[in-house]
C-alpha cells in the first residue's frame, strides 16, 4: 500500500488502510491489526457495522522529508484461532516536501585575488549555496546583490555561481572590490554572502621605444658613426618601470646610455661594405618586472660603397687555343674580372696593355671588347710563322680614383695540315737527275738510297710515311714506310733491265693528308768499275723518225773517232779505277753559298752505320740554326736552308764515302719544338 503524506501534516492525522480477509468465522476469524515499530505511526483496529474489522494508521510525530523522505512499515492481520494465523502487507509512505529550508552558502565570506591583466571572461571565483528542499524548492539561482551595471566589472552565472570578469581591471585605478551575492530557491526563499576581490598589480605594460635620430646609409670607411638616438619608457611603476636595453652581440655596433632613459647607437669601427652591405639591428628593451616584458624594434642600416677594391680577374693567366688559318675577327676567348664594389665603382672596362716584346705586333694580332672582355683575332694566324705569343690585359673600374689590375693571356696557335711534305733528297728542282748505282750482285734488302722529306707542320701533321707509287719493274724494289729507305726486294738477274725509274709517294698524317712525290733513277751495274751511264731524257716521239742521212753521218763520224777514243780509254781507265770510290753515287748539289757551322760528332739518330748516305738532313724550325740550336763541328760539312728546313750537304770534294760519314747532334734551347733528324 502507498501513502503520500506531506511533511507539514500535524500529529493525530488518521489514514485509513485496506482491510484483510479471513475465511474463518467466529473466534477463528480476523481479530486485530498490528504495525511494525516506528517513531511516527501506530495502527488502530476498527469495526464496521457488519462486524468486519479494518485498520487505521495514526500519525504520532511530524514527518521531515529532509531527514527521512520515505518510510516502509509492515501491517500484520491476526486471527483468534489456535494456533493463531496471520497475514502481512507492506505500507510505503512517501513524505511530500514543502519549502521549509532557506538556501545557505558554503561560506559567509569569499575572498579572491585577481591579476589586473586577466582577460575578459576569466573566472574570478565560484560561490555555492545549498537548499535542503526537493524539486523546485531545492533549486538555487545566483545573483549579484545591489549591482551597479555601469561600473560593476563582474558578472555571475545564475546556475553555476561562477563569477567572471566583464571589464578589465586596473590596479592603478581600483585595488579591491566588495560584492554581495544572493542565492534564491524556487519557493522564493533566499540567502546572502559577501565577496571581496583584491586586484593584484601586474607587469602588464611593455616598455616603449621612441626613435629620435636615425641615419642610413652610412659610409663604409668611417669609424664610430652615430647611427641612431632613442629613448625608452614604461607605463608601470616601481620595479616594473625599470628597463634595460640591448642589441645582438655579433654586430659591429655599440649601444651607449646617455642621459636618463636615452641611448645612442654607434659603429664599433670602420665597416666593410664588401663583407656585408646591410645590417638588420634589433633593439630590445626589457623591464625588470615579473614576468619581464620586452619591446623589440628592428632598424635596417645600409653601408654605402667606397671605391676601395680593385677589379680581380677570375684567373691569374688565361691560355687560349686558336687554329691557324682562322678567319679575321674570330672570337678566340674571353677574360673576366669582377669588382667587389658596387655601382660605378664596380663597372669594369678592359684594355690591352703594351707588350713586353717590342717586336710583337699586338695591335694587328688581337683586339678586346672594352665592355665584356671578349678577345678577337684581327687577322689569320700562321702556325709556321708564329706558334705562340702572350700579352697582358688590364681591367679598370670607373671609381674615383680608378683602380686596376692585370692578367696574362697566352695564345697558342694550333697547327693545321696546310703544308705538303717537301723532298730534300733527291732534289726535285729540275736539275740534272741523280742516278743511284746498284750492283747486280746485291742481296735482297740492299739499301739503294734513302728518300729524305720534311713537313713544315707539327705533331701528327708532320708524321711522314713512304710508299712506292710507280716502278719500271714492280717487285724489284721496295720502300720502307717509316724512314723512306729504298731497298731491293729480291735478287737481281741478268734479265732485269739496267735502267729503272721509281716514283716514291711521301704522305703526311694530317686530315686531310697531303703528299709529294720523289722520282729516283736507278742503274744496275755489274761492278763499280763500269763507267757511269746517266739516264737520258725520254726522247720525243719525233726523234724516232730521223732520216737515214743522219744515221750515215753518225756512222762515219763514229768510225773516224774510234781510233782516237781507243787511245783515250787506254789512258783514262786506270785513272778512273783509282777515283771510282769517290765518284760512285755522287749527286748534284744545289749551288749557292751555305752558311758554315761546325758539327758535333757525338752520335746518330735515325741514320744507320751499316749504310752510306749522300746527305744528312736536319729538320728544325726557323731560328734554331741562327739562334744557336744546331752546332756543326766540321769544315767538310755545309748547311743550306729551304724555307724553314735546314739541310746538311756533303761537299763534292770528299774523297770517299767513308769520308762522307758524319754524325750530327742537334741541341735545342726550346724543348717544346720538335726536331727531326734524318
Amino acid at each position: 500500500m502507498l501513502l503520500k503524506i506531506s511533511e507539514i501534516t500535524m500529529p493525530g492525522k488518521i489514514f485509513p488502510l485496506k482491510m484483510a480477509h479471513d475465511l474463518d468465522t467466529g473466534s477463528n476469524g480476523l481479530q486485530r491489526y498490528t504495525i511494525s515499530s516506528n517513531p511516527h505511526f501506530h495502527v488502530l483496529t476498527r469495526n464496521r457495522s457488519e462486524g468486519r474489522k479494518f485498520p487505521e494508521l495514526v500519525l504520532d510525530k511530524p514527518l521531515d522529508r529532509e531527514e527521512q523522505p520515505q518510510l516502509r512499515l509492515t501491517l500484520t492481520a491476526l486471527d483468534g484461532g489456535s494456533p493463531p494465523r496471520s497475514g502481512t502487507s507492506e505500507i510505503q509512505i512517501q513524505v511530500l516536501d514543502i519549502n521549509d529550508n532557506v538556501p545557505e552558502f558554503a561560506q559567509e565570506l569569499y575572498e579572491a585575488q585577481v591579476p589586473e591583466n586577466n582577460p575578459l571572461g576569466s573566472l574570478v571565483i565560484t560561490v555555492s549555496a545549498r537548499d535542503l528542499d526537493a524539486g523546485s524548492f531545492g533549486k538555487v539561482s545566483y545573483a549579484l546583490f545591489q549591482v551597479d551595471d555601469v561600473n560593476q566589472p563582474f558578472e555571475i552565472n545564475a546556475i553555476t555561481g561562477e563569477i567572471r570578469l566583464r571589464k578589465t581591471l586596473d590596479f592603478e585605478e581600483i585595488q579591491s572590490y566588495d560584492v554581495d551575492v544572493e542565492a534564491t530557491d524556487g519557493g522564493g526563499l533566499s540567502g546572502k554572502c559577501s565577496l571581496v576581490v583584491r586586484v593584484l598589480d601586474m607587469n602588464d605594460n611593455a616598455p616603449e621605444l621612441t626613435m629620435s635620430f636615425f641615419i642610413s646609409p652610412i659610409p663604409e670607411n668611417l669609424p664610430e658613426i652615430i647611427v641612431a638616438v632613442f629613448s625608452v619608457s614604461d607605463a608601470d611603476s616601481g620595479h616594473n618601470q625599470q628597463v634595460i636595453c640591448s642589441i645582438e652581440n655579433n654586430l659591429p655596433f655599440l649601444l651607449r646610455p646617455s642621459v636618463e632613459n636615452f641611448y645612442t647607437l654607434v659603429t664599433e669601427g670602420a665597416l666593410d661594405r664588401e663583407s656585408r652591405a646591410e645590417y638588420n639591428i634589433t633593439i630590445t628593451v626589457t623591464d625588470l618586472g615579473t614576468p619581464r616584458l620586452k619591446t623589440q624594434q628592428t632598424i635596417t642600416v645600409q653601408v654605402s660603397d667606397v671605391n676601395d677594391n680593385a677589379p680581380a680577374f677570375t684567373q691569374t693567366s688565361y691560355t687560349l687555343l686558336v687554329h691557324e688559318n682562322n678567319n679575321p675577327a674570330l672570337h678566340i676567348g674571353s677574360v673576366s674580372a669582377t669588382d667587389r664594389d658596387s655601382g660605378t665603382n664596380a663597372q669594369v672596362t678592359y684594355s690591352l696593355l703594351p707588350p713586353q716584346d717590342p717586336h710583337l705586333p699586338l695591335a694587328s694580332l688581337v683586339s678586346i671588347n672594352a665592355d665584356n672582355g671578349h678577345l678577337f683575332a684581327l687577322r689569320s694566324l700562321d702556325y709556321e710563322a708564329l706558334q705562340a705569343f702572350e700579352f697582358r690585359v688590364g681591367a679598370t673600374d670607373r671609381g674615383s680614383p680608378a683602380l686596376s689590375s692585370e692578367a696574362l693571356v697566352r695564345v697558342l696557335v694550333l697547327d693545321a695540315n696546310d703544308n705538303s711534305p717537301f723532298v730534300l733528297y733527291p732534289l726535285q728542282n729540275g736539275s740534272a737527275p741523280c742516278t743511284e748505282l746498284v750492283p747486280r750482285a746485291a742481296e735482297p734488302g740492299y739499301l739503294v738510297t734513302k728518300v729524305v722529306a720534311v713537313d713544315g707542320d707539327s705533331g701528327q701533321n708532320a708524321w711522314l710515311s713512304y710508299q712506292l707509287l710507280k716502278a719500271t719493274e714492280p717487285g724489284l724494289f721496295g720502300v720502307w714506310a717509316h724512314n723512306g729507305e729504298v731497298r731491293t726486294a729480291r735478287l737481281l738477274s741478268e734479265r732485269d733491265a739496267a735502267k729503272h725509274r721509281l716514283v716514291v709517294l711521301v704522305m703526311d698524317n694530317g686530315e686531310p693528308p697531303r703528299s709529294a712525290t720523289a722520282t729516283l733513277h736507278v742503274l744496275l751495274v755489274d761492278g763499280f768499275s763500269q763507267p757511269y751511264l746517266p739516264l737520258p731524257e725520254t726522247a720525243p716521239a719525233q726523234a724516232q723518225a730521223d732520216s737515214l742521212t743522219v744515221y750515215l753521218v753518225v756512222a762515219l763520224a763514229s768510225v773516224s773517232s774510234l781510233f782516237l777514243l781507243s787511245v783515250l780509254l787506254f789512258v783514262a781507265v786506270p785513272l778512273c779505277r783509282r777515283s771510282r770510290a769517290a765518284s760512285v753515287g755522287r749527286c748534284s748539289v744545289p749551288e749557292g753559298p751555305f752558311p758554315g757551322h761546325p758539327v758535333d760528332v757525338s752520335g746518330t739518330r735515325t741514320l744507320s752505320q751499316s749504310y752510306q748516305y749522300k746527305a744528312v738532313v736536319c729538320s728544325v724550325t726557323s731560328g734554331d740554326i741562327n739562334g744557336g740550336g744546331v752546332t756543326l763541328h766540321s769544315p767538310r760539312v755545309h748547311t743550306g736552308r729551304v724555307g724553314n728546313i735546314t739541310s746538311i750537304i756533303i761537299p763534292q770534294n770528299v774523297r770517299s764515302c767513308e769520308d762522307a760519314w758524319w754524325r750530327c747532334r742537334i741541341r735545342t734551347y726550346k724543348p717544346e719544338r720538335q726536331l727531326q733528324l734524318h
